[in-house]
């Protein structure tokens, strides 16, 4: 397999390393949002953002889908430090112009770190690098429109095409862009959602009927037992700790299962509470239980064999049976399936002891409303949709599922992934879509399925695609298998990528390459008909409105839904009976049909100008399952012992506290004690011993996959508590050890925290 050399960053050279933190947040919070901030957008801008971001008459943050509280109940500066950064990331008053273009060619740009494209600033009119050249140069917006069209009216068929979403594309722009996608003739819309929560969504659907969360902030406040697995908010979503704090102070114990000790989880100092900033904070977990990695299906199956023994001897007092009986099916087949489980294999598939675990076991029991949260440290194993599964059984056993404080919570990482999911981005769109489609609109949509991420890469590989249409995203960044999936992108005829600045997909391009400029959420958006606004739908299944308020950081920048709009009049022309000027003219036209396509949008309009949005209906709220069987359904799910080799490690990536997913703010990760760099690896000190190494050790890392190795080189080993036998370190650095061959069966997800691999001296 080819190398995928690594890419310096300024400060790697400058590498340091310090014992991890015990606690988050607090005053270092503070000062490190504030001076992002000032340097990316200065004193003015930063309190024209910071205070409108996740305000109901605001903007909704970039960053996360955490939800917020109800209005009355917002705090004047609702936002964490990585929000701060990610509006500082898009308000910045950088920007990159034509003459950038001149001064850099692509070769070049190729050779940059992911931290310095993102600093060079905000793009400010459409570039084409033509065929032959090694150069972006302006073109017009009109040239752009043509140029894409005909390249996609020359294809043998539409499915030649694939048309990608990241997660920050609004309701509106995604929902007119499946529907010219499908007016277009393919379902090829392969999404961010693939690659994160595509799990989460296949096991729930499965086993609830909705692949979506149940619960809500209330729900959380009134849990008497949360545990959080595999998921680090402290970093990823930190707003989610000031939640677990006030759940913490409502009674709740919390449990944080994760093969890393995330500060976060063991202490917070909430910056907006005086306790916080000159206090100890708030220990939230009450209980740590550091696993190994993919072990999580063998815990929760160990705790519903403990709980089916536990009514053994004393019937009726354990299980919900009223519950089980009325509203579930499978459950014998699961019981039986789970008295069978072998011990030997889920502690050495958990590296935990029986005591935690038995520990565990005794709270649970103790509890009455449970909440599972978990995050991608679930979704990106080879048996992630049985592992989530498996939760379901867990919760449905004492039935904490549909009544208030109980329930199941992915919380999803992007801003609107989930939104774009609820408004058709999806390669698999089911037939009541498609029909609701063809009724309003009145042309037949393609209903063969489309290609995923991972399928979208292979077909470019064998050449079956031609053309890479991107709304946002990083796509070949935030992709598995770097080497082969550029090697993929570089095969196409014409790449075309929506975005606010500049990234690696962007240098590593088709013959023909288009980069199309594109409004931010910072900033105001004015058509025809007046100011818009947007709408955005959070991790727990709330819509809102989100207007900016900032001048555009060029004349020359359209919104997305223009984007979209003048796209398709020029592609379509007559071919369907879509009024894409009068939508690009006035958003509320758009949210009209949504009303009348999309389930629970009814008087879309009006709903959304209530203060805070509205909530979204979730049958598994009301204990209706819409399964086939009309009811939950326990499953059986096979353990899953990962077994690595003698010399070997198995390895997760995650993010950095200075990143948010592709999108590198800085150097550092404060909480884990790393500055300036990225190419680090932390790893047991007792199993890098038994490697032959010591803290500090420069190595290559060498992935081991059935069609051969993959490496990423010069990473500094860092000793760290990790669990034994496992490894972490970041992406999207290390993505390249992720082959496009390993993912989750059931739902294609690539995996990403289960990569098995081995260490080897770098050369010097």
């Amino acid at each position: 397999m080819p190398k995928n050399p690594p890419i310096a960053d300024p400060g790697d050279k400058h590498l340091a390393v310090s014992k991890p933190k015990r606690w988050a947040a607090g005053v270092p919070a503070v000062a490190a949002a504030m001076k992002h901030s000032l340097e990316q957008m200065g004193p003015r801008r930063t309190v024209l953002t910071l205070l409108d971001v996740n305000q109901a008459k605001g903007f909704d943050c970039p960053g996360c889908a955490w939800p917020e509280p109800d209005p009355e109940h917002r705090h004047k500066a609702e936002f964490c430090e990585n929000g701060a950064k990610a509006v500082a990331e898009e308000a910045t008053k950088r920007r990159i112009t034509r003459e950038f273009f001149a001064r850099y060619p692509v070769s070049e740009l190729a050779t940059k770190s992911d931290y310095w494209l993102g600093q060079q600033g905000r793009l400010t009119e459409p570039m084409v690098k033509r065929p032959g050249s090694d150069r972006y140069e302006p073109i017009s917006w009109d040239d752009a429109f043509g140029l894409v069209a005909d390249e996609l009216t020359r294809l043998d068929n539409p499915d030649q095409a694939v048309f990608y979403t990241s997660g920050r594309t609004s309701n509106e722009a995604a929902f007119l862009y499946q529907l010219f996608a499908r007016a277009y003739g393919t379902n090829n819309m392969p999404d961010c959602s693939n690659m994160c929560h595509e799990s989460s969504g296949v096991a729930l659907q499965e086993t609830l009927g909705v692949g979506k969360g149940s619960v809500t902030l209330e729900d959380l406040y009134q849990a008497d037992l949360i545990l959080v697995a595999g998921q680090n908010p402290g970093t990823n979503h930190p707003r989610m700790l000031s939640a677990l704090e006030k759940a913490k102070a409502n009674g709740a114990r919390i449990v944080a299962i994760n093969p890393l000790p995330e500060a976060g989880l063991l202490r917070f100092k909430n910056p907006q509470r005086p306790r916080g900033v000159l206090g100890s904070g708030t220990p939230l977990a009450d209980l740590f239980l550091q696993i190994r990695l993919g072990g999580d299906l063998a815990l929760f199956q160990a705790l519903n064999r403990l709980l089916l023994e536990a009514e053994d001897a004393r019937p009726g007092t354990v299980l919900d049976r009223e519950f089980i009986e009325r509203y579930t099916d499978g459950f014998e087949d699961f019981a039986a399936h789970v008295r069978k489980m072998s011990w030997d294999d889920a502690l050495a598939a958990t590296g935990l002891t029986r005591p935690e675990i038995e520990q565990l076991h005794s709270w649970v029991l103790a509890s009455e409303r449970i909440i599972v949260c978990w995050a991608m440290g679930l979704t990106q194993h080879k048996h992630s949709v049985p592992m989530i599964r498996e939760i379901v059984n867990f919760l449905a056993l004492r039935g904490n599922l549909g009544r208030p404080g109980a329930g199941v919570c992915p919380v999803r990482g992007h801003s609107n992934v989930q939104g774009d999911r609820t408004m058709g981005i999806w390669e698999k769109p089911p037939a009541w879509f498609l029909d609701a489609l063809q009724r309003e609109f009145g042309f037949e949509p393609p209903r063969h399925h489309g290609y995923d991420t991972v399928h979208a890469i292979e077909a470019m590989l064998a050449g079956d695609v031609r053309v890479f249409f991107a709304m946002g995203g990083n796509f070949v960044r935030a992709t598995p298998d770097s080497a082969r999936t550029e090697e993929a992108m570089r095969r196409l005829r014409l790449t075309v990528h929506v975005s606010t600045k500049l990234n690696r997909s962007h240098t590593v391009t088709g013959e023909i390459a288009l980069i199309l400029p594109t409004l931010g959420r910072t900033e105001l958006d004015v058509q025809a008909s007046g100011p818009q606004f947007v709408t955005v739908e959070d991790s727990m299944g709330s819509v809102h409105a989100s207007r900016g308020r900032l001048a555009p950081a060029s004349p020359r920048l359209l919104s997305e839904v223009s984007i979209i709009c003048r796209l398709a009049r020029r592609v379509l022309g007559d071919r369907v009976s879509v009024p894409w000027e009068e939508y690009e003219a006035d958003y509320s036209r758009i949210r009209d049909r949504i009303a009348k396509v999309v389930p629970g949008f009814e008087d879309f309009n009006a709903k959304v100008t209530r203060p805070g949005g509205f909530l979204l209906p979730h049958p598994v709220r009301e204990r209706r399952f819409p399964t086939p069987t009309g009811k939950a359904r326990f499953t059986r799910n096979e353990l899953e012992v990962i077994r690595v080799p003698d010399g070997h490690l198995l390895l997760q990536t995650l993010r950095s506290h200075d990143q948010y997913n592709t999108t590198i703010y800085g150097l550092d990760d404060r909480y884990r004690g790393v500055s300036q760099g990225r190419r680090v690896v932390f790893v047991h000190p007792e199993d890098l011993a038994a490697l032959g190494f010591t803290d500090g050790d420069l190595v290559d890392l060498v992935s081991v996959w059935e069609d051969g190795e993959r490496r990423a080189e010069a990473f500094r080993a860092v000793a760290y508590p990790t669990a034994r036998g496992c490894a972490a370190t970041y992406f999207p650095e290390a993505n390249v050890l992720v082959p496009l061959g390993s993912r989750a069966e059931g739902s294609n997800t690539p995996t990403s925290k289960s990569i098995i691999v081995r260490l080897e001296r770098a050369a010097s």
